[in-house]
C-alpha cells in the first residue's frame, strides 16, 4: 500500500542485537497464543497482578484475543497501550509492552513483559527492556519510566536494577484473591542517559508521532 499501512503503528520496527520488536499481525496473535501456552512461569506463583495465564481453555485464547483487540481498538494519544511482539533470531518468543496516559503532557510510561520460559535466563528480558526504553526516552521524548515486580520476582527485579531503576515505593495487588507486596520501580531521562547503552535501532517513527501524543 502507497504510504504504508493505514495504522502506521504496524510499519514500526525497533531493532537490538539479536531481537526485533513490532506490533503482532492478526495471525501472529494467534502464533503468540501457543508461545504463551508452552509455559511463562510457575504454575504455583503468578508474576501478574492480573492473573490472565490462569484462565482455561477456550478463555484464555478469548481473553488473550480481546485484550489485544481491545488495546489497538481503543488507543487515542491521550491514552494508549502498545504490546510489541519480540522476535529473537526470527522466533517469536514473547511480548514487550510499554503505554501511556496523558503522554503530552506527563511525558512518563509504563512497561509490562512476558517471555517464554524456555528463552528465560539468556539475557533477553534486559535486552528488550533496554529496547523500549531506548524507544521511549530517545525517540518518544519520555521523561520518566515505571515497572513494577512483586518482591518474589528476583528476575524482573533484577533486570529494572541492572537497567538503572530505583525503587519508588509499594503497592498491594491481589491477583488470586490473596494481598502480595508489589514494589515500584522508576527512572528518569537523566539517569538513563548517565550511563552508556546498547544501540537500539528504530523506523517506520515519524508516522506515528501524533499517535502517541509525542508529535
Amino acid at each position: 500500500m502507497e504510504g504504508g499501512h493505514p495504522w502506521p503503528i504496524y510499519d514500526l520496527r525497533i531493532r537490538s542485537g539479536r531481537l526485533e520488536l513490532r506490533l503482532p499481525t492478526e495471525v501472529e496473535l494467534l502464533e503468540l497464543i501457543d508461545v504463551a501456552r508452552a509455559g511463562i512461569h510457575d504454575p504455583a506463583v503468578t508474576p501478574f497482578a492480573f492473573p490472565w495465564t490462569d484462565a482455561p481453555s477456550p478463555l484464555f485464547e478469548r481473553s488473550f484475543m480481546q485484550y489485544h483487540w481491545r488495546t489497538r481498538g481503543s488507543w487515542s494519544p491521550e491514552k494508549w497501550i502498545l504490546d510489541f511482539g519480540v522476535w529473537a533470531n526470527g522466533r517469536l518468543i514473547g511480548i514487550q509492552g510499554l503505554g501511556g496516559d496523558d503522554f503530552r503532557v506527563k511525558r512518563s510510561i509504563h512497561t509490562g513483559s512476558w517471555l517464554t520460559r524456555a528463552e528465560q535466563g539468556h539475557g533477553i528480558g534486559k535486552e528488550m527492556r533496554n529496547a523500549i526504553l531506548a524507544f521511549a526516552f530517545d525517540h518518544l521524548g519520555a521523561q520518566w519510566a515505571t515497572s513494577g515486580a512483586f518482591l518474589d520476582n528476583d528476575a524482573s527485579a533484577g533486570v529494572s536494577r541492572s537497567l538503572g531503576y530505583v525503587e519508588d515505593g509499594y503497592d498491594v495487588a491481589a491477583p488470586r484473591s490473596e494481598p502480595r507486596l508489589l514494589m515500584r520501580y522508576r527512572m528518569s531521562a537523566d539517569q538513563w542517559r548517565a550511563r552508556e547503552r546498547p544501540v537500539v535501532e528504530v523506523s517506520g517513527l515519524e508516522r506515528c508521532l501524533d499517535l502517541f501524543g509525542a508529535d
